[in-house]
């Protein structure tokens, strides 16, 4: 089968950097993809746009092709289930979801323009398999899939500690889409999606399988370890230097070359190679990138942190994405709750402000970004690529996103501190023709 791409060229904020490029569980978006459909796929080709795709592929109407944008996150079991059910039917079909899927529903469907509604309130996703070639697209026709969520909380709120109260709970799919058009959605796929679900994934096989729970319970019992720290339950690369005082608890996937000190707590994440975490670091359901360093009792919750990033002590980032080679200074802390009645907002695809049903969400940092120590960052609020903040009465609380412009190392000569601007801003005409 040949893959065929269509890239999205839309940067995404404040990243400034295409979708395909951004991080999903400590990989690339591309090779994400790459890595799920080589079981499927013996050529691949991009093109600019659809028109082009036609075009230089007209004599290629003997193989069978799977045509998709490139800024689509999925997990193997929805893609094994879409391509197994089209090879069957042998007919042109493209993806496709119920509105009102409650995944769908959600967390995918708010800030996201590349859903097409369709007749029947079925929502239809950029990929497409056609048995006989691109010639086959205009007969394509819906295929639903199911995403078959699961409900899940993790606390609740009281009514006298906010305006948004009740139980917090996120729809987890067994089989995960999501189109990545916001920073929201790279918190999504990440998260919600990524190691939050696959926890929950490996919970309900173990539920299912009594086969499953006497394995995990001879490994902790040869191990002498709880049974959520056993070796069926933590995955540790090579070379890790772990110190016996720490606490992992699993689903847990800890890379090469890891250090990790005395004290730490880390339950359910994924840890990339050559990551350092320090006494007294707390992670929990969170994505930490190559390279990484968090140092004394720093804390993550549901957070992901892309490679070569730094965030330092005391601080605390809950529900928030950062980007690459990213430093946080001490005491620092992101807000994930609004105690006033105005509902929070992302910028969407369309870069517009929209409101998000997610009742609790951190703040996004963007790439190469230098953030000084004890700043309150407001919930939802975005600091664009390549932004330094040194606190100041101006900056000490961030109560609205920072873009470029007002980095506090434009106000010093350029001598003064040696920041490049590494990820400029797409402007609007140059996404033209997307």
């Amino acid at each position: 089968m040949r893959r065929i791409i269509l890239p999205c060229i839309r940067h995404i904020p404040p990243f400034n950097e295409p979708a395909r490029d951004l991080r999903i569980q400590n990989k690339p978006l591309w090779l994400h993809q790459r890595d799920l459909l080589a079981p499927y796929v013996t050529g691949e080709m991009e093109y600019p746009n659809l028109e082009f795709a036609c075009r230089f592929e007209k004599n290629n109407n003997d193989e069978e092709v799977l045509l998709h944008r490139d800024n689509l996150y999925f997990n193997q079991a929805l893609i094994e289930e879409f391509i197994d059910r089209a090879r069957a039917l042998n007919k042109p079909v493209q993806l496709a979801f119920h509105a009102d899927d409650p995944a769908i529903k959600e967390h995918v469907r708010p800030l996201t323009t590349l859903l097409t509604k369709h007749v029947g309130d079925i929502l239809l996703a950029e990929m497409w398999f056609l048995p006989q070639g691109l010639s086959q697209i205009d007969s394509a026709e819906p295929m639903v899939i199911d995403t078959e969520a699961r409900e899940r909380g993790y606390y609740h709120i009281p009514p006298y500690t906010a305006s948004v109260f009740g139980d917090l709970v996120y729809q987890l799919p067994r089989k995960a889409f999501v189109v990545v058009e916001s920073w929201v959605h790279v918190f999504v796929a990440d998260i919600l999606f990524g190691i939050f679900s696959y926890g929950v994934d490996i919970e309900d096989r173990i539920n299912m399988s009594w086969q499953q729970k006497v394995s995990i319970l001879l490994a902790s019992l040869m191990e002498q370890k709880p049974f959520l720290s056993s070796s069926k339950m933590v995955q540790i690369g090579t070379n890790a230097n772990i110190h016996p005082t720490a606490q992992i608890t699993g689903p847990t996937i800890i890379g090469n070359n890891v250090s990790i000190d005395a004290g730490a707590v880390i339950d359910a994440c994924i840890i990339g190679d050559n990551v350092t975490i320090s006494q007294g670091v707390q992670l929990h359901i969170s994505v930490v990138g190559d390279g990484c360093f968090l140092p004394f009792r720093a804390a993550l919750f549901m957070t992901s942190m892309m490679e070569n990033s730094m965030v330092a002590q005391n601080t605390c980032l809950q529900l928030c994405v950062v980007g690459r080679d990213t430093f946080i200074g001490a005491g620092s802390t992101f807000t994930d709750t609004s105690i006033l009645t105005a509902p929070i907002k992302a910028i969407n695809g369309r870069d517009e402000l929209e409101e998000i049903p997610l009742r609790v969400i951190g703040g996004c940092v963007g790439h190469h970004c230098h953030l000084g120590s004890g700043l309150v960052i407001y919930p939802a609020r975005t600091i664009e690529s390549d932004v330094m903040i040194l606190p100041n009465d101006d900056h000490q609380f961030v109560k609205k996103s920072v873009p470029y412009e007002q980095s506090d190392h434009l106000q010093y000569p350029p001598d003064k501190f040696n920041h490049p601007r590494l990820y400029p801003r797409l402007e609007p005409e140059e996404v033209i023709g997307d």
